[in-house]
């Protein structure tokens, strides 16, 4: 559990800086993310559900359509300071910040696994991180 703390948000990659108010993983999380301008290259799920209310900057989220491994398209999101988002744990995205960008999470409890896509492959990780499955590749 962590109360207080700043951490990365999203791997070594992300340009997402994490201050956690509280983050219990069985229960929910309560944090203040600011996003580097810019985006990492990996699309990815989350291990939980997520409301984000956007508090300062722009952001556009690039989200995968399909489910398993097709995805046969993308859509293209824009939300501004003042905007709430859902983000449900099954959403193939990434976020792209066109300036810094703040927002409020909360999120909910964490499953076991999650995806990313890396190099055209479905690659499921769990906590810490850890990789579990190189898994399959993508069909776009």
């Amino acid at each position: 559990m962590k109360i207080l703390s700043k951490a990365a948000d999203g791997g070594k990659d992300s340009g997402v800086t994490g201050f956690f108010l509280i983050e219990c993983k069985a229960l929910f999380s309560i944090v203040l993310l600011r996003f580097s301008k810019g985006t990492r290259e990996a699309y990815h799920e989350h291990a939980f559900d997520a409301w984000t209310l956007w508090l300062k900057g722009r952001v556009v989220e690039h989200r995968l359509i399909g489910s398993g491994s097709r995805f046969p398209s993308c859509e293209r999101l824009t939300f501004n300071a003042g905007q709430l988002k859902h983000t449900p744990r099954s959403c193939f995205h990434k976020i792209e910040a066109l300036d810094t960008a703040w927002a409020l999470s909360i999120r909910g409890p964490w499953a076991a696994r999650w995806r990313e896509l890396r190099s055209n492959k479905l690659v499921t990780l769990t906590h810490g991180r850890k990789v579990v499955d190189q898994g399959e590749g993508v069909v776009r």
